[in-house]
This record gives C-alpha cells, sequence and structure tokens, in this order.
C-alpha cells in the first residue's frame, strides 16, 4: 500500500507538477482544489498517470478554519502550496484580503489541521526567493544570496511589496509555529518559475515571458533569477523523501536581466517578434548571485535557462496561448 500525502492547491502551476510527480512515484496523493466540481480546473489533474487510482481530490477553503482537517487525517506529509501568487504589475487595490491573508492565514489553518493529525511525519512549505531578497542588502554582481537570508516585512510594508510581504509573514509565522509544536519542516523557496505548464491557465511567471513574445515592443528594465517548475517539484519531492533535508532551500539556476532573456529567446525562434528595446533608458538592473549549494545536496541538477524557455514557449504553443509558428 503506497504512503498517503497531501497537497494544498493542487490545481496550481507549481503544486500540479507536484502532483504528477508523487503520483509518479507510486504515492496515493489527497489534494485540495477550490471548487472539484469544476471540471476546467480538474481535468489536468485527473487525467495524470495513476490518478484515477490513487488520486483524490477534496474542496477546502484557505481561510476557513479547520476546512483541512478530515483529509489531512492519516497521511505522512503535507505539501502546502496553496498562496494566490498575483502577476508582477498587478494592481493590488485590497493587499489585505488579495494577497496576505491567503497566504498568512491559509497557512495557520494547514498548519493547525497537520497539529491535530499525529500521522504528518513532514509538512513541505512552499515559499518563495521573495522571503528572502527584501533584507536592504545593496546587491551586485558579486553579491551571493542564500538561506540565511530573509525579507524584512516592514521594509516590504513601507514599500507596499504586498506579496513579498505576504510570503515573508508567512514564513516567518510557519517557523514559529512547527517549533512550538515541535512539528519537522521543510520549506522550499523558488525563484521564478518557467517551463512546462500542466494546468489551462496562464499563471504568472509564464505571462512574463508571455509577455515578451506576444507582440510587446518593450520588456521591463529587471532582473530575475530562474528556475524550471520540473526542478521545482522535484524538490519538493525530495525534501520529503530525503530524511537529512531540513531548513530551507532556494531554488535558482541562474539570474538574468530581461534583456538577456530576449537574446536566448530570438536564438531559439529567430522568426517571432520579441520584445527588442527595454522599456526605459536607465542603466540595466544590476545582476546577482544566487547558492546552488544546498540543492545541490538535495540532490537537484538544475535544467538550464534555454531549455526552460524553449519549453515554456512550446507548452504555450500546445496550450493555444500564442499561434503556432
Amino acid at each position: 500500500m503506497s504512503k498517503l500525502v497531501y497537497v494544498t492547491g493542487a490545481s496550481g502551476y507549481i503544486a500540479s507538477w507536484i502532483v504528477k510527480f508523487l503520483l509518479q512515484r507510486g504515492y496515493t496523493v489527497r489534494a485540495t482544489v477550490r471548487d472539484p466540481s469544476n471540471p476546467k480546473k480538474i481535468q489536468h489533474l485527473v487525467q495524470l498517470d495513476g490518478a484515477n487510482e490513487r488520486l483524490q481530490l477534496y474542496k477546502a477553503d484557505l481561510l476557513q478554519q479547520g476546512s483541512f482537517d478530515s483529509a489531512i487525517q492519516g497521511c505522512d506529509a503535507v505539501f502546502h502550496t496553496a498562496s494566490p501568487v498575483p502577476p508582477p504589475a498587478a494592481n493590488i487595490q485590497n493587499p489585505q484580503v488579495e494577497v496576505i491573508d491567503p497566504a498568512v492565514k491559509g497557512t495557520v489553518n494547514v498548519l493547525e489541521s497537520c497539529a491535530k493529525s499525529p500521522s504528518v511525519k513532514r509538512i513541505i512549505l512552499t515559499s518563495s526567493m521573495i522571503a528572502a531578497f527584501y533584507n536592504g542588502m545593496p546587491l551586485s554582481p558579486e553579491v551571493e544570496i542564500d538561506e540565511t537570508w530573509f525579507s524584512n516585512p516592514d521594509f516590504c510594508m513601507q514599500t507596499k511589496k504586498w506579496y513579498a510581504f505576504a510570503k515573508t509573514s508567512a514564513e516567518d509565522i510557519a517557523w514559529k509555529f512547527v517549533k512550538e509544536k515541535k512539528i519537522d519542516m521543510v520549506v522550499i523557496n523558488p525563484t521564478v518559475t518557467v517551463g512546462p505548464l500542466l494546468q489551462p491557465e496562464l499563471n504568472s511567471s509564464a505571462a512574463l515571458i508571455f509577455n515578451l513574445i506576444n507582440g510587446s515592443e518593450t520588456f521591463p528594465n529587471i532582473s530575475y533569477p530562474w528556475v524550471n517548475v520540473k526542478d521545482v517539484a522535484d524538490a519538493h519531492v525530495k525534501a520529503y523523501e530525503t530524511p537529512s533535508a531540513s531548513g530551507r532551500y532556494i531554488l535558482s539556476e541562474r539570474v538574468t536581466h530581461l534583456s538577456e532573456v530576449v537574446k536566448i529567446l530570438r536564438n531559439l525562434y529567430p522568426t517571432l517578434q520579441i520584445a527588442d528595446k527595454c522599456a526605459d533608458n536607465e542603466p540595466f538592473m544590476t545582476t546577482y548571485k544566487v547558492s546552488k549549494e544546498k540543492a545541490k545536496h538535495l540532490g537537484i541538477e538544475f535544467i538550464p535557462l534555454d531549455m526552460s524557455l524553449k519549453e515554456t514557449v512550446e507548452s504555450l504553443k500546445e496550450k493555444k496561448f500564442v499561434n503556432d509558428f
């Protein structure tokens, strides 16, 4: 009999791949989605290999206390990935309702349900690199961000970086909770995640690439750290399966300015109309390094960015977000 594990927010970009990999490895997966009766939200999950026999879908609400209790009972591990990810340029009208409460209260509700279930051996929490990035340290090509970096929630609040504030606060509360309750937890901090989509909707990170290839004449003046969604999902599963896994794992194959991403895309797709100039005339935002050491100890061998970008574009074509070319 396969071990029973639990995944929140299962219809999302990263979570869908976690479910896929868990099923491939023989686990029985309980998974929550907001509306299991909506075929569009669950079709890509129920079509996964092994889903007929070993995928059980549940309805749950992040903001409803006790919503996860019954489904988590009996599970060996809980992967908590559910949290809203606004697009980079999103105009957030009500940050408390749109971003902060689902991230923070949702995490607390899931952890409280875990604490009620003695079967749960480990929690794997999906945080974000953004919970490490904003600590006031000046960035440069020589600076290397690693797992010891934590964002300053006061700075995030003052600068209205609501998503960063939400993820930083949620991770901070989670660490305090598991320490108090003596629960084993590992945190995964992905960077900007690209690669193939399983879900039918365009998620915020894939939208970055979509915007570059879909007629925009300019690209934003910004540098991002990048990682493939398959590496992120693999890291979650390895964080569960590796007894020695502990603490946080930041995941980044490399950091590049969007000008470099545009060059890679042009080389891959020379006939495609791709954004060819920066949106402003300022000096390009600096790059920096992100340590790979801890991720390598977990057994992650990062997929190169060129391949990740190609997989993203091919997936956008397959899903009909862009015309075939």
